[in-house]
Order: C-alpha cells, then sequence, then structure tokens
C-alpha cells in the first residue's frame, strides 16, 4: 500500500551505541594512532618522526629467493602455507637458538634453552601486549625508565596498569634509583602490586641510549632480590639489539639470570629484516610459557606460519647476517648526517639546545630549552608541521604524566642523509622561531 499524500513517515530510531568495556575506555586515544595520522594528512611533511625502517634496505632479493624456495616443492609449500603452531614454527625457534648463541657469544648448550622456551609472535609489540594482559590486574604496578617507548604506555593503559618511573641517565636506569623506589613500595606494603619492571635495554626508543654493562647484572640481581611472595618480571625489550653501529658490545640483561627464570627477552625482525614479515620472538621463562600460549590461542593461534618458515630460511642460508651488515652501514651513515646537522644547525644555542649520541637504534633524543613545549598542541609543533613542514615526537609522550615537556625524539629511519640535513634545518628554523 502506498503512503496518503498527508500522511509524514517517523525517522527511523536511532540505534544505541554499544556499551564499551572498560579497557576500551582506558586505551582511547593513543598517541601513535595521532602521529599515524598527522603522517597521512602532512604528507609534504619530512618525517624525523616516524620509526619506520630505511625503504631502500628493504630485503627484496632475499626475500623472492627464500618466498622461491619455500614454494618449489609442492607438497612441501603447502605444509608453510597450511596453519601453524600457536607456539610457532619448531625450524624457527631451532634456527633462533642458534641465532640467539651467536648473539651472545656462547653455544648453543651452554645457552641452555630448549625450544620450548620460545615464543614466535607478530612482532615482539604482540609480545609486549600479551605479557600486560597476562599479568597485569587494574591497580598492578609497572615500573619503567623515565622516558620509554611510548606505545608499550598506551597497552598499559590499555589493562589499567599504573606505571611508575624511576630516573635514568646516559647509562640507562641507574640502580640506587631502582632500589629506592622498589623499597619504598614494599614500606607502602603495596609491593605486591608491582608485577614488571621493563626497559629498553639497547639503543632505546626513544632516547637512543643503553643500559651500561656494569649496571646490567645488579638490576637483575635487584629483581630477584625483590620478588618475595610473587615474581616481578623483567620484561627486557630488545628490539634494536642488532641495530649496533660502533661502541661497546654489551650482554643481554637475560644473559645476567643464570636460571633463566627472572627476564623475558624480547626481539624481532622488523628493525634488522623487515616489518612486513611482522616476525618477532620471546624468549621466556618455563613459569609464563603456557600462559603467554594460552592467552595468544584466543588471538590467532598462530602467527604467520608462511613467515616464520622464511625467516628460517634467510638464516639458514646464512643470507641474515650479510643483510644486517649492509643495514647497519646504511643506519650508520645517517646517524652520522644528523649528529652533524645538529652541529651545524645549533652551533649558536648548544647551551640551550643538546642531544644524546646513540651507538645505534634509529633515535636521536633533543632537549630544549624549558620554556618550550614540544607537544602537539604546542606553538613549536604547530610551526614546525604547517609552516616548516617537519614533524617529531613530542618527549611528553614518553613518560606516563607527561613530566617533560621540552624534550622530542628524532628518527633517522626513514629519510636519506639530504632528508635528514634538511628536515634538521627546518627544525632549527622551528625552534628559532618559537624561542623568539
Amino acid at each position: 500500500m502506498g503512503t496518503a499524500d498527508n500522511e509524514t513517515l517517523s525517522p527511523a530510531p536511532s540505534s544505541p551505541a554499544p556499551s564499551f568495556s572498560q579497557r576500551r575506555e582506558w586505551s582511547q586515544d593513543q598517541a601513535i594512532s595521532y602521529l599515524m595520522a598527522q603522517g597521512i594528512e602532512n604528507p609534504d611533511c619530512l618525517s624525523l618522526a616516524a620509526g619506520f625502517v630505511d625503504f631502500e634496505t628493504l630485503p627484496v632479493e632475499l626475500s623472492r629467493k627464500a618466498y622461491a624456495e619455500l614454494l618449489d616443492d609442492p607438497q612441501t609449500a603447502r605444509k608453510y602455507l597450511q596453519y601453524g603452531t600457536t607456539a610457532g614454527s619448531d625450524r624457527l625457534r631451532d634456527q633462533l637458538i642458534k641465532h640467539l648463541a651467536k648473539l651472545e657469544e656462547t653455544t648453543v648448550e651452554e645457552l641452555g634453552i630448549d625450544r620450548n622456551q620460545l615464543v614466535l609472535t607478530t612482532g615482539s609489540q604482540q609480545l609486549l601486549a600479551i605479557l600486560a594482559d597476562v599479568l597485569f590486574d587494574p591497580g598492578d604496578i609497572c615500573l619503567v625508565a623515565a622516558p620509554t617507548y611510548f606505545v608499550f604506555l598506551g597497552v598499559l593503559a590499555g589493562v589499567g596498569a599504573e606505571v611508575i618511573t624511576v630516573e635514568g641517565d646516559e647509562g640507562g636506569i641507574k640502580v640506587d634509583a631502582l632500589e629506592a623506589q622498589l623499597e619504598q613500595l614494599k614500606q607502602e606494603g603495596i609491593l605486591s602490586r608491582v608485577k614488571m619492571l621493563y626497559l629498553v635495554s639497547y639503543y632505546e626508543n626513544p632516547t637512543g641510549v643503553s643500559v651500561d654493562a656494569d649496571r646490567r647484572q645488579p638490576i637483575v640481581d635487584l629483581v630477584t632480590k625483590y620478588s618475595t611472595d610473587h615474581q616481578i618480571v623483567l620484561l627486557e625489550d630488545a628490539a634494536y639489539r642488532e641495530l649496533r653501529y660502533d661502541g661497546p658490545k654489551l650482554p643481554s640483561l637475560w644473559s645476567c639470570d643464570p636460571t633463566h627464570s627472572q627476564v623475558v627477552l624480547a626481539q624481532t625482525f622488523s628493525k634488522s629484516f623487515a616489518p612486513g614479515f611482522r616476525t618477532g620472538f620471546g624468549v621466556l621463562p618455563k613459569s609464563l610459557v603456557q600462559p603467554v600460549i594460552d592467552r595468544k590461542g584466543n588471538e590467532d593461534f598462530g602467527s604467520s606460519h608462511f613467515n616464520q618458515n622464511l625467516i628460517a630460511t634467510v638464516l639458514e642460508r646464512g643470507w641474515y647476517e650479510d643483510h644486517v651488515f649492509e643495514v647497519c652501514e646504511n643506519y650508520q651513515k645517517k646517524r652520522d648526517a644528523m649528529l652533524a646537522a645538529l652541529a651545524e644547525e645549533f652551533s649558536d644555542l648548544q647551551q640551550e639546545v643538546s642531544w644524546f649520541v646513540p651507538h645505534g637504534g634509529l633515535y636521536v633524543w633533543l632537549s630544549v630549552p624549558e620554556k618550550l613545549e614540544t607537544g602537539f598542541n604546542s606553538e613549536l609543533f604547530a610551526y614546525a608541521t604547517n609552516v616548516e613542514k617537519v614533524m617529531y615526537v613530542p618527549g611528553q609522550l614518553c613518560y606516563p604524566h607527561a613530566e617533560r615537556k621540552n624534550q622530542m625524539r628524532l628518527s633517522f629511519g626513514v629519510l636519506n642523509p639530504d632528508g635528514i640535513r634538511l628536515g634538521i634545518a627546518r627544525l632549527a628554523n622551528s625552534i628559532r622561531h618559537s624561542l623568539k
């Protein structure tokens, strides 16, 4: 039947909004999403912000060779194209034990672990998120160095964890400050809420700082000492471990835990090989293996089986080490270009602008006069992105409560040396403008 001319249709009632979980509320408005959006909305900006790897060093030919080898025999290829296990490819985990022994400069036998303590993940970021899920209830405490990796701060916020910072310097987190903080929490009767100490141990994101060699064993010993009624997990994020350009070789924190019961070692192939394969791994205390696998099983029951076996092929054929050498040579040139540009562009502001010189990784940490703020809503950020067309990561994102507002993270990962020099010149212009 038609509608009469004098009849009006009532608007359809709007659907009620979903009732979101508390974890959804905790995880909203994350800085990483805003930064990604800024990059898309400002395509003409030179990015000193993106923590991406260098486009030109991505291993196209190596990947093509490994891909062809995996698909050469149809029967074997179908195995790689099938589901794997939640813990990950046995083949890659066996290769990783050999690879880890090389990094630790020891033998597979002396390493003291087997493949059952390794879990393969979708990048190391997934491992960080799963560990937060299985360890933290709302109100539990995570200790971090100040500043720290801001994306993990978002992960912790998403599970309702309380973050307490521990003072650091150019040698990483301070041992005496860590001990004082743990003792204070013990005296306050809340040590039982401390579930984790999180450290980026090599060429830290965001500062480029590494934990000094002589601090590593004392840090592990302290965490062990204060693990009284429950274990405080020391999560060592070693995402940048293999991007070393000069400076001392450093033992892992994990190697300072002879029982391998206190420290989780998280590494990834995203920075050293290719992020597109999204392959990372964790070396876990035996007590954490099943909880992590159970939680991962709920999410994806296993990361990409094909990608894991491609990485295994690259390791088996000896192609990986040569690639990492080339990557490090390239990044060292770009780091040096950034440091030289900073020295040139800020030659007249050396008393007001300072930066840390990293021995590896992808980042330089810059401090400007305290009267300047670097945040998204600051005059400096607006002028840099809209006028000078250069972008950086505001340093306050790397503190849980934005304790410092006059710092920034600069990445030399994406731009070539000429682009880096131009980006630093634009940044210097922005800072000078804001200092007027």
